[in-house]
């Protein structure tokens, strides 16, 4: 097929159970898939660059246009542990919070929380490449993804937002989606929810498939089960319809 449909895929270890689904269905040949950071998916669906993408669902709060396509998310009811505020100092004591370059969603979810949850406004900070080695003292940072999971058991304080936002609310979190702004085929949406839904049901392969250097495949299977929420149910549509109503209502959040 010469024309592929071109997909934006988050690059984390929580999105592997979707890239396996993608991979051993029919549908792959229809599709070009491109791993990104959220942060690099959002922009090329802001962009128009891509059909399809998992990405950050902060873009929502700039596009009248998009649409989600899928029953399947990256989400959470409670802890994620790969989306957290990591400090030497506890949340009332931070003075500067580094905002992962890496992330969207998770930067306006922490500015949401700050303001309305823990009550605080550190200076907050936009974030390059090495920042983690500059979380110190009474400067935090916003970590997320695979790192994040690398960092838990190294700082003694961590706020995860999923966790927060959970006991604000009293809802789970939906941090990622499938997201288009064109006109794609019922039969190719089914082919790709068909996938995705395969792949959400062999996490045990998922998780002998993809190894990662810092995880037992245990460790891995456990994180995928126990900590991830894949299905995008009317629970989480409701906490999703929330979160997008305080980005947009919150004139010091800007969503690029």
């Amino acid at each position: 097929m010469d024309n592929k449909y071109i997909i934006s895929l988050v690059s984390y270890l929580n999105t592997k159970p979707f890239l396996y689904g993608l991979e051993n269905a029919a549908i792959k040949e229809k599709l070009d898939l491109q791993l990104d950071i959220p942060s690099v998916g959002g922009k090329k669906i802001l962009s128009g660059s891509v059909d399809i993408g998992l990405v950050p669902v902060a873009v929502l709060a700039k596009l009248n246009d998009a649409r989600i396509i899928t029953d399947y998310c990256i989400g959470a009811d409670g802890p994620v542990k790969s989306v957290s505020i990591f400090s030497q100092q506890p949340i009332d004591k931070i003075e500067k919070v580094f905002l992962d370059y890496h992330s969207l969603t998770s930067v306006q979810l922490v500015k949401i929380l700050l303001r309305e949850y823990w009550q605080v406004n550190p200076l907050q900070i936009a974030a390059e490449t090495g920042y983690i080695d500059q979380i110190k003292g009474t400067t935090a940072g916003l970590v997320i993804g695979d790192r994040a999971l690398a960092l838990n058991k190294k700082f003694p304080y961590v706020y995860d937002l999923s966790d927060a936002w959970k006991k604000m609310t009293g809802l789970p979190f939906v941090f990622a989606a499938w997201i288009t702004r064109k006109t794609i085929p019922e039969d190719i949406i089914s082919e790709i929810n068909e996938a995705l839904k395969f792949g959400v049901q062999h996490i045990d392969l998922v998780a002998k498939n993809y190894t990662h250097p810092n995880f037992t495949i245990a460790e891995v299977q456990d994180y995928l089960q126990n900590d991830i929420s894949y299905n995008l149910d009317t629970t989480k549509r409701r906490a999703l319809d929330l979160f997008i109503s305080k980005v947009r209502t919150n004139t010091n959040i800007e969503v690029e």
